[in-house]
């Protein structure tokens, strides 16, 4: 059932990141602005992360093995679109895009599904692993450019939509939800309600809106950085960025099992220092290599070991019929810190046509969230 899980949440990530990678084409095509391109990429980022709060709800209500095919077939309609006509005008983009969006809502489902197959003691470690499953992401960074340059541009969004398809008919048939996993049937208001007056519930979204909100920033970001800040081509930007990924998915589950044996306060407090290092030394455009690339891959491996811990927190935490309602807010709360940081960059460079204040404000936040790490979490973990 893991495996599955993760299966699909990799299959919706895929689509979900499918504008990223085709962001400069898009630029260069019908000539976006750096704020434009900025804003065709975040709009799915933005729309995934806000779903999840009533989807992670409807999955706490009726289950991964009926929310996972939903969700997987409802993302095919918004890829078709825009493989077949939604790619010719930027209203058009960003009609699709924010469809696309549904894609990114598989997270809610796939934590309390997976998580409640597995007992307390190694659920970091189990939702760590589901969580690699972002490395869909890498699929479409890998794929999308090759496969417009070689069949159109509707191919990548075809093949997609195919294997969405096959997954969401697998996940029917061979999904099931844990033996005493119940599901009740409280009204989506009050089962929000009574998530939201969790402390966890805030707690974990302050840190996950920084560490997976660093790692989507990045994943949807990095091409254009990489692209406009050390001229690289459009295909060696995706390679890069999609290198960034393959390291923060492999990090997340060990995130998660460091979690399970030495605390998830450790875990994040390491984590946010090494992000707040990087982002400071990124901060100051040193040449590629090898500084530059150490600094990215130090980043990717914090932010992902740092996402696994604050879902390890999450398991301790949070009362068992509630995990996947916190983990839609928790979700939404990093999805949205991903929205934000590809505007920021957009428009510091269109300012001042340099990338170090974006990077120094990271640093700043990641500090930030490090010295809450330091207080408050220890403190509930504590009591």
């Amino acid at each position: 059932m893991l495996l599955l899980a993760t299966v699909g949440f990799a299959l919706n990530f895929w689509a979900w990141a499918l504008l990223s990678p085709l962001g400069p084409r898009f630029k260069d095509s019908l000539a976006l602005s750096s704020f434009e391109q900025s804003l065709l990429v975040a709009v799915p980022v933005v729309v995934g992360s806000l779903g999840r709060v009533p989807v992670g709800a409807l999955t706490d209500r009726y289950g991964g093995r009926v929310m996972f095919p939903l969700v997987s077939a409802a993302t095919i309609v918004p890829v078709l679109y825009l493989g077949l006509a939604g790619h010719s005008s930027l209203p058009a983009l960003l009609v699709g895009g924010f469809f696309l969006g549904i894609g990114g809502t598989a997270f809610a489902v796939g934590v309390p599904f997976a998580g409640a197959w597995f007992p307390p003691e190694r659920r970091g470690f189990a939702i760590g692993l589901f969580g690699a499953g972002m490395g869909g992401t890498a699929i479409a960074a890998l794929t999308a450019v090759q496969l417009v340059d070689a069949r159109g541009m509707a191919t990548p969004f075809l093949l997609t939509a195919a294997v969405l398809a096959l997954y969401a008919v697998v996940a029917a048939l061979a999904l099931r939800d844990a033996p005493g996993d119940v599901h009740r049937p409280e009204p989506l208001a009050r089962r929000l309600a009574a998530t939201c007056r969790l402390a966890v519930t805030w707690q974990a979204s302050a840190l996950y809106a920084v560490a997976f909100g660093g790692y989507v920033a990045f994943s949807v970001y990095l091409p254009t950085y990489l692209k406009t800040g050390y001229d690289l081509s459009q295909a060696d930007a995706a390679n890069r960025m999609a290198g960034f990924v393959l390291l923060a998915l492999a990090m997340r589950p060990m995130g998660g099992w460091l979690s399970d044996r030495v605390g998830p306060a450790r875990v994040l407090g390491c984590s946010l220092a090494v992000v707040v290092a990087g982002a400071f030394v990124q901060s100051l455009t040193p040449p590629l290599l090898p500084v530059g690339t150490l600094a990215f891959l130090a980043l990717a491996a914090a932010l992902g070991a740092a996402s696994g811990a604050v879902f390890a927190l999450v398991a301790l935490l949070a009362p068992a019929d509630k995990v996947g309602s916190v983990t839609g807010v928790v979700g939404a709360a990093g999805g949205l810190g991903g929205f934000v940081p590809p505007l920021v960059m957009g428009a510091v460079w269109g300012l001042f046509d340099s990338y170090a204040a974006g990077l120094v404000l990271l640093a700043a936040v990641a500090a930030a969230a490090l010295a809450f790490t330091g207080t408050n979490i220890r403190h509930a973990l504590a009591r």
